[in-house]
């Protein structure tokens, strides 16, 4: 039987603090996991290049802030690896009984509700247990609805593959976008609609042109840009393996990495768009 991997922590400045938080043992008893444990995670999701304890021996670090310097570089360098290091070490943490109370190695109540607060700001619930799962948002409506979306746009943008599809809903992340649009404007969307007629409604109720509206004399020339978006998102779901679609890989098998990549970040500028415009036609 295979084992299985810990899901992926999305990084944001926020969530590297609260991780670093848990293996903080300043103050206490020195806990698990040690220094040598975080190391080989640090191995594992192919970090050594941020490990400040290596690159800068002569000056090492606590284990918080070797923590925190991992992730911080990662931001930046290898978000990847980042996010699996993220999930390699909470998912230790917990097995080390690090939310358990009365345990030696417990990380104590605030550490957990730090980051159960941030973990929840990037669509993710943490329960008790230290399980991470994402946040169902089928469940969430209106400018909650909209916070999360977000979340999925900024991660989309970095090329996230876990933005693709969205968690609990079974839409990508521009389908997704296009029903919440539609349920803004109008109280209501069909579920039964295809995709392309599900945009075209919503970029319609937004007044923004597809390429299904004849070009205008004189229109002003951001209606060129939202055709170019329409076709963009048409295109982007075109590759989407609709059979393999939360089972593991997003995008048909022909689809290289380099054109997934570059589908995903679209899908965040499509959505990122069609939130923004929506966001303003409430003001």
């Amino acid at each position: 039987m295979s084992r299985q991997t810990p899901p992926r922590i999305p990084l944001s400045d926020p969530v590297i603090y609260a991780i670093a938080h848990l293996v903080d043992d300043s103050q206490t008893d020195t806990r698990e996991p040690s220094h040598s444990a975080i190391e080989s995670l640090i191995d594992r999701a192919k970090l050594q290049a941020g490990d400040p304890n290596r690159q800068r021996p002569e000056h090492p670090r606590g284990k918080e802030k070797r923590v925190r310097e991992v992730l911080s570089w990662a931001l930046e360098f290898d978000l990847d690896g980042g996010e699996r290091f993220a999930g390699f070490l909470l998912a230790q943490i917990r097995a080390l009984g690090g939310f358990r109370l009365g345990s030696s190695n417990y990380v104590g109540e605030e550490p957990i509700v730090n980051l159960r607060e941030v973990l929840r700001a990037e669509g993710l619930l943490l329960s008790s247990e230290g399980e991470v799962q994402p946040l169902v948002l089928d469940n969430l409506e209106g400018k909650e609805l909209t916070a999360a979306l977000q979340k999925y746009v900024q991660r989309a943008k970095r090329g996230a593959t876990d933005a693709a599809l969205v968690a609990g809903t079974g839409k990508d992340l521009i389908e997704a976008t296009a029903a919440h649009v539609l349920q803004g404007v109008f109280g209501n969307y069909s579920a039964s609609a295809n995709f392309p007629t599900l945009l075209g409604q919503a970029f319609a109720a937004l007044g923004l042109a597809t390429s299904q509206d004849p070009v205008k004399p004189g229109e002003p020339p951001h209606k060129t840009m939202e055709r170019g978006l329409f076709d963009l998102a048409c295109g982007v779901n075109r590759l989407r393996n609709k059979q393999g679609a939360g089972h593991g890989r997003h995008f048909l098998p022909t689809v290289t990495d380099p054109q997934a990549k570059t589908a995903i970040e679209g899908m965040g500028v499509v959505a990122e768009y069609l939130l923004a415009v929506l966001e303003k036609s409430r003001i």
